[in-house]
């Protein structure tokens, strides 16, 4: 059996913590197979090569920079660095690559001769996309935000593109056709996605852009501020917010699955970060995990079983609004606070506010990342804190930026590298847990964190420490790498196994 985030029942504890199809534009230039090479494209403007009319206007395609006018870029199909220009020759780049994957069998039918070929083809086109993006996305990202005065948040940067630069990213059509299938049966159109925000967060003024836009309070956020004031309570499908005095304590309440995150639990966590960071009655937010309804644990607390696994191997786990949109969202908030513009920004007013985090049981990927950028962390005694990666075969979230700071580079490298614990017993935890108690006594060494962290200049201070251990330089050089190499290692097949193993073990289909 495995829990309702698809690990193991081996490796969790028993009983208690200590043991546990795009569209491009037609007037895009005329695109030829080479023979020489399975499923590689080459584009050109002779129809005499191609089999189709010369693309008037369009540029020709060489490798030769005498012919292009530009150094010659692995994947460059001969841009001119004209932004009109080149998006007509990546859409049609893409448009043929998209017709030639569409006459082979879907991809759980295909052979293995089959299978080369179509990721033949997908390497083909991103590398074109790559060289697209380094020409180009710092101009990309000007229409798409009209010149930097628009914050779109990730799924409606990503749509707009689609639409204003067929190819450079899954339509919406694309996306539609991915949503349906399992991971090991999708495309990996998040690849693309990974290129296209790799290369904006690549660039100091997009990337800089695009975090502080993901900053800013979520859609429907300030309507659940109203009714939070009115209440002082806030129920969302898989979170609630209580607020007791100066303190905002959000309790996970995804129990079916040990508070394993989905993309439900990520965008509800978001709205209340949002509601407890709006709120000026706040001083101090508390996360903690509610109860859960697993057999082997029911009715006890957990704090978080990290990424729910069984959602990642039925393919409803997204890279944009849950991959990447959790780090620039929910999780980037609780370290930075809002996006505060207009006057109190002018003020200097701190946009962040203190967190505590209330570990009951054990922290476990998702769960432990969140630790690492909160200002106190509680633990019950036997608790336990792991970032599996290696186990699980993805990159932990900016675990691998922020753990070595707290634990220095050695033992963080056992963590994440080789599946280390952190028991609340270890020397080591003393790097991550500030007070471990026993589980009576959580509730009011809680309280008492949020009376301590409610001073006035707690906020301006921890905001100054976030500057100095993460400057937003470094935070964005990190995210650019991070969504080319997440969104390459959810398709991997050594993931793919891994989650068809954990599958497997629960002995359940899919719901």
């Amino acid at each position: 059996m495995s829990d309702g985030a698809g690990r193991r029942e081996a490796d969790l504890p028993a009983g208690g913590p200590a043991t546990p199809d795009s569209s491009a534009s037609s007037a895009g230039p005329a695109v030829s197979a080479d023979p020489a090479v399975s499923g590689a494209l080459t584009v050109s403007a002779d129809p005499a090569v191609s089999g189709a009319p010369a693309i008037s206007g369009a540029p020709a395609v060489s490798a030769d920079p005498a012919v292009s006018g530009a150094p010659a870029v692995l994947g460059d199909p001969g841009f001119y660095g004209d932004l009109a220009a080149d998006a007509k020759l990546l859409a049609g780049y893409a448009a043929e690559t998209e017709r030639r994957l569409a006459l082979l069998p879907a991809r759980p039918d295909r052979t293995a001769a089959e299978a080369e070929r179509a990721e033949g083809l997908h390497e083909d086109c991103r590398a074109v996309r790559h060289a697209f993006l380094a020409r180009h996305a710092d101009a990309v990202y000007d229409e798409l935000t009209a010149g930097r005065t628009r914050r779109p948040r990730l799924p409606d940067l990503a749509a707009e593109a689609a639409l204003r630069f067929p190819g450079l990213v899954p339509d919406a059509a694309q996306l539609a056709a991915e949503s349906g299938r399992l991971q090991a049966h999708k495309e990996g159109r998040a690849i693309d996605q990974g290129i296209f925000f790799g290369a904006l967060l690549r660039s100091p003024a997009a990337g800089t852009h695009l975090i502080e836009s993901m900053l800013r309070p979520a859609p429907g956020s300030a309507a659940r501020l109203a009714e939070f004031r009115r209440t002082d309570r806030l129920e969302l499908p898989a979170v609630l917010l209580e607020r007791r005095g100066e303190g905002a304590y959000v309790t996970f309440r995804n129990g079916h699955c040990l508070n394993a995150e989905d993309g439900r639990l990520i965008a509800d966590l978001e709205t209340a970060v949002d509601v407890a960071l709006l709120d000026d009655r706040i001083r101090v937010g508390v996360l903690r995990g509610g109860p859960v309804t697993h057999p082997r644990h029911a009715g006890r607390r957990i704090f978080s079983a990290g990424i729910n696994l069984k959602e990642l191997h039925a393919g409803r786990i997204s890279f944009v609004e849950f991959l990447l949109g959790r780090e620039l969202g929910y999780v980037n908030k609780l370290a930075r606070g809002l996006l505060r513009e207009g006057p109190a920004a002018a003020g200097g007013t701190p946009a962040g506010k203190p967190w505590v985090g209330v570990v009951d049981a054990f922290a476990i990927g998702g769960g432990m990342q969140l630790l690492l950028v909160l200002d106190r962390v509680i633990a019950e005694e036997g608790a336990f804190l792991s970032l599996p990666a290696a186990d699980e075969g993805i990159v932990p979230g900016l675990g691998n930026l922020r753990l070595t700071r707290l634990t220095g580079a050695r033992t963080a490298r056992q963590v994440i590298l080789s599946g280390r614990r952190i028991r609340t017993s270890d020397p080591a935890a003393a790097l991550l847990v500030d007070e471990v108690l026993p589980a009576a006594a959580l509730d009011a060494a809680a309280e008492r964190a949020v009376r301590e962290l409610a001073g006035p200049a707690v906020a301006a201070n921890r905001a100054m420490l976030t500057l100095a251990e993460e400057p937003l330089e470094l935070l964005r050089g990190y995210l650019a790498e991070f969504a080319v190499v997440q969104a390459r290692r959810i398709h991997s097949p050594d993931v793919l196994a891994k989650t068809e193993r954990h599958q497997a073990r629960s002995g359940r289909a899919p719901a």
